[in-house]
């Protein structure tokens, strides 16, 4: 399993995911590349892919959503923090911008992704699945 201590420690990187147009393309390439095994699953967002190296958990690829559709594939790095809510609001307090504002991503925690003043994007995560 991916580190569980990550998923509990406020400002830890806790996971990484590619969100791309040709899932079963980047699991080819991923899957040669770094020698991930990859695992598909169903997941209460859709089909989820993880990959693993050994019995540990590593990233995941899944399909852009539909409302992103226009955006290009790309990896994106999820934050652990303590409180989504109240960290989107200092986001915009410290110069920032709430992208996509919080919400809760099903069996797994809330989330929110953000920009900070000089254009740089990332996910901040609060998880459930973890105690």
């Amino acid at each position: 399993m991916y580190s569980e201590e990550s998923m509990k420690t406020e400002g830890a990187f806790s996971w990484n995911e590619l969100m791309t147009s040709d899932v079963e393309g980047a699991k080819a390439f991923y899957g040669e590349l770094l020698n991930w095994q990859l695992v598909d699953e169903e997941t209460s967002c859709g089909n989820y892919t993880f990959a693993k190296l050994g019995d540990k958990q590593l990233a995941g690829i899944m399909a852009l959503p539909e409302e992103s559709k226009e955006m290009r594939p790309s990896w994106g790095a999820y934050i652990t923090v303590d409180d989504v809510d109240a960290t989107a609001a200092k986001v915009q307090q410290l110069g920032g911008k709430v992208l996509v504002g919080p919400q809760d991503m099903p069996d797994v925690g809330r989330f929110v992704v953000i920009q900070d003043p000089q254009g740089a994007c990332i996910s901040l995560i609060t998880y459930s699945c973890v105690e």
